[in-house]
């Protein structure tokens, strides 16, 4: 009998997490095998590695704790991949060499699969003057472009996908055009962006008092900070970014900060880290942990949670051991502070087990109760450990138990810490978890509420036809098999239903008992006032969160997958929109209308031609094909294979007009050409441009026909349909939705951060 509760989640565990060999045979026959090849990878450290490997294999069976997605796919394979997600970068030196060599860095560290975080504030601003050279410096944001074009490079040699977080601190002289840098659509794709928001300034911000953006010690321009604090919000109202990051608050509540100052986070911003600092991460699933659900008695089985976490913390720990680094500094900063970031993930549906509305007083209070358990269990398995296998190698009793998390805690750890030590540094943090939820029987993500209790996913089959699957929130199919048709209780809350402040309220009562920080996402309405919209984040601030990330659907971002608040379930694509499968091509008619433009190339003495032909589906018109021809033979073969690999594309449907962006991010390295005053890098990101004025005007895309300027991702032009946002690159539903600061397809399981 299956382990899964959905075929979704068999699925995601074939794609995502099931070990194969190189020609695709399988090797884990089933999820068991999964679970033990994890337990023994992890446990082989161990002085007793049998006795370890069956307790972790306990604890991985039912999915009941859930390592992150690298550790579930990489442990016990012997491939040279790392096990930690996401990376904190060097200190960018600010000298052209430092610079570069923090690049190579980065990349090295992509290519191994791990995500990477940088404070660009370190650079010197656009302007400023560069000694030696007489010329003026190209500032922070020219520098995150390479870093970009870097991520592409990486992801286009087929490496796992990249994410960087990228920072500037408030006070940084070229933080305003940080704050608007990602409301030009083709730039910094690659990243996510926070502002480092510190103490003085949210003190000046309610003061409305001037505010000088300085480097070293000059003072460039003076605004008032107020002013700056509503740039960022409406950028984050208009275009859902900048993060904000209250930098202060995680430095003085950092275990740490008597040796280490934080100054970056990992891409989807729950592990605030230092320079060359690991992010290693695992969820205990709270869903499965509930006893007599639905009944007065309903509660979570506190002994059961205190065994499962003590298990979950030797097992991170020993990751720390038996991980590949792609750097030796990596590897001597994860050693010397031995960092795990041990999370939740099904809060919401265990709540709602309980009988508890997400976002209630007695919510909160609950949500606070669970995770001061959890810290406290994990807390005292560390100090075991370290009585066991000695504290991690920069404990410093007295200065440790001054800071951070430790001011709150009970006085037994307090007094077990100061006698034996403490084998990890900081142990907890909420991570994204959204794959690992469906593939967990779809338990809510970590701390956020339930999306949605049911939506409609369509399944491509192995022989091309579709099927269509009803996906169903945990804690719903519960209730049903339980109560059949009787309907759910008005504890049974989702995203849609939830205020702003309800959001903000359990963020804060989790972020209590979290020592490194919380990857979550606020959903608001799109008709939310600017001032309504700003008060969420003073209220994160007022109420001890250590950053706050924001959703609100709108004509810029897109409207993600929704479920109006009278419905249980997620309406599919609108019937008229131009949403077409890959499993159903078009066929081709007998004739076609099109246009055909030419491309002179500096330095070649042929131009090149390319004609677009379109078609109309659903009234609306778009591309079908293209050729592209020349006389310079020398251009024959990859002309050729892009016609037919385009064309391809253009006949499966949906959003193509990623063709555009790939190709103009094309870089020839013997380098571009001027073109009618602009600068093109190579004559593949021309075509792009030529494939864009042509998107523009037949009105498959919006624009102004500026060629290679025009937004590639600007949503179609179909009568009567609303913005939609962007499709999956996975699967290309139009299923994106926001979940714990990060884009998550619901219909596949893709997550940018997993």
């Amino acid at each position: 009998m299956s382990r899964f509760a959905a075929p979704i989640a068999e699925q995601i565990w074939d794609m995502k997490y099931r070990l194969k060999a190189a020609d695709g045979t399988a090797l884990d026959l089933s999820v068991e095998d999964s679970w033990r090849r994890v337990a023994r990878a992890l446990a082989v450290v161990e002085a007793e590695p049998e006795l370890w490997e069956d307790r972790f294999y306990a604890a991985l069976e039912d999915f009941r704790f859930l390592p992150a997605g690298r550790i579930a796919a990489g442990a016990g394979t012997e491939r040279n991949v790392t096990l930690f997600n996401c990376f904190v970068m060097g200190t960018i030196p600010d000298s052209m060499g430092g610079i570069f060599e923090m690049l190579k860095e980065a990349a090295l560290t992509m290519q191994q699969g791990g995500g990477i975080g940088y404070d660009f504030s370190t650079i010197r601003p656009k302007g400023a003057p560069v000694a030696g050279v007489a010329a003026d410096a190209s500032g922070p944001l020219s520098f995150m472009d390479v870093w970009d074009a870097m991520c592409r490079t990486i992801m286009s040699a087929g490496s796992r996908r990249g994410a960087m977080m990228a920072t500037m601190r408030c006070d940084h002289p070229d933080i305003e055009a940080f704050i608007t840098a990602k409301q030009d659509a083709a730039r910094l794709r690659m990243f996510n962006l926070s502002v480092l928001v510190t103490d003085p300034f949210m003190d000046a911000v309610k003061a409305d008092a001037p505010w000088d953006l300085s480097f070293e010690g000059r003072v460039y321009h003076t605004v008032q900070a107020r002013d700056l604090w509503n740039r960022i919000m409406r950028a984050t109202y208009d275009y859902a970014e900048p993060g904000v990051i209250f930098i202060d608050r995680i430095n003085a509540a950092n275990n740490l900060q008597y040796c280490e100052t934080i100054s970056a986070t990992n891409p989807c911003g729950e592990q605030p880290l230092p320079p060359y600092g690991a992010c290693l991460l695992g969820s205990v699933n709270l869903a499965r942990l509930v006893r007599e659900p639905f009944t007065e008695a309903a509660a979570l089985d506190m002994d059961a949670l205190d065994d499962l976490v003590r298990v979950a913390v030797r097992m991170m720990d020993n990751v720390v051991d038996a991980s590949r680094f792609p750097l030796e500094a990596q590897a001597r900063e994860a050693e010397a502070k031995r960092r795990i970031g041990l999370g939740v993930t099904g809060l919401a549906d265990a709540l709602i087990l309980c009988g508890l509305r997400y976002g209630s007083d007695a919510a909160v209070a609950r949500t606070e109760e669970w995770m001061h358990a959890i810290a406290r269990a994990a807390y005292l398995a560390s100090v075991d450990l370290a009585r066991e296998k000695g504290a991690f190698p920069l404990f410093d009793a007295e200065a440790f138990l001054a800071s951070g998390t430790m001011r709150g805690m009970d006085d037994d750890v307090r007094n077990a810490i100061r006698a034996h030590g403490i084998r990890n540094a900081l142990l907890t943090s909420v991570a994204p978890t959204g794959t690992i939820s469906l593939y967990a029987g779809n338990v809510s993500s970590g701390i956020e509420p339930v999306f949605a209790f049911e939506y409609t996913r369509k399944v491509l089959q192995k022989d091309g036809a579709r099927t269509e699957e009803t996906v169903e929130d945990y804690a719903v199919r519960l209730w049903r098999e339980m109560h059949g048709d009787a309907p759910l209780p008005e504890y049974f809350v989702n995203a849609q239903t939830l205020s702003p402040m309800d959001h903000v309220r359990m963020q804060a009562a989790a972020q209590k008992w979290v020592d490194s920080s919380i990857s979550k996402t606020i959903n608001c309405p799109e008709d939310i006032s600017f001032d309504d919209f700003k008060d969420v984040y003073l209220a994160a601030w007022d109420m001890g969160c250590k950053g706050c990330t924001t959703y609100r659907p709108n004509d810029v971002t897109g409207s993600v997958l929704s479920v109006a608040e009278t419905s249980e379930a997620a309406p599919e694509a609108d019937a008229g929109a131009d949403v077409v499968y890959l499993s159903t091509p078009f066929d081709r008619p007998e004739a076609l209308e099109g246009h055909t433009y030419k491309l002179k190339w500096p330095g070649s003495e042929h131009a090149i031609y390319v004609t677009i032909n379109d078609t109309v589906i659903n009234g609306h018109r778009r591309p079908f094909e293209i050729f592209i021809n020349s006389k310079n033979m020398e251009h024959f073969a990859w002309t050729v294979a892009l016609t037919r690999m385009i064309s391809a594309v253009f006949r499966r449907g949906g959003d193509v007009s990623f063709v555009v962006e790939e190709l103009k991010a094309v870089f020839d390295p013997r380098g571009g050409a001027w073109v009618e005053g602009r600068y093109i890098p190579s004559i593949l990101a021309a075509i792009g441009g030529v494939i864009e004025q042509h998107l523009v005007r037949i009105g498959f895309i919006a624009g102004e026909g500026l060629g290679l300027k025009t937004d590639p991702k600007a949503r179609r032009l179909a009568v009567g349909e609303g913005p939609r946002g962007a499709p999956c690159p996975a699967c290309s539903a139009y299923e994106m939705v926001m979940i714990e600061g990060c884009m998550t397809c619901r219909a596949c399981g893709h997550s940018k951060c997993d």
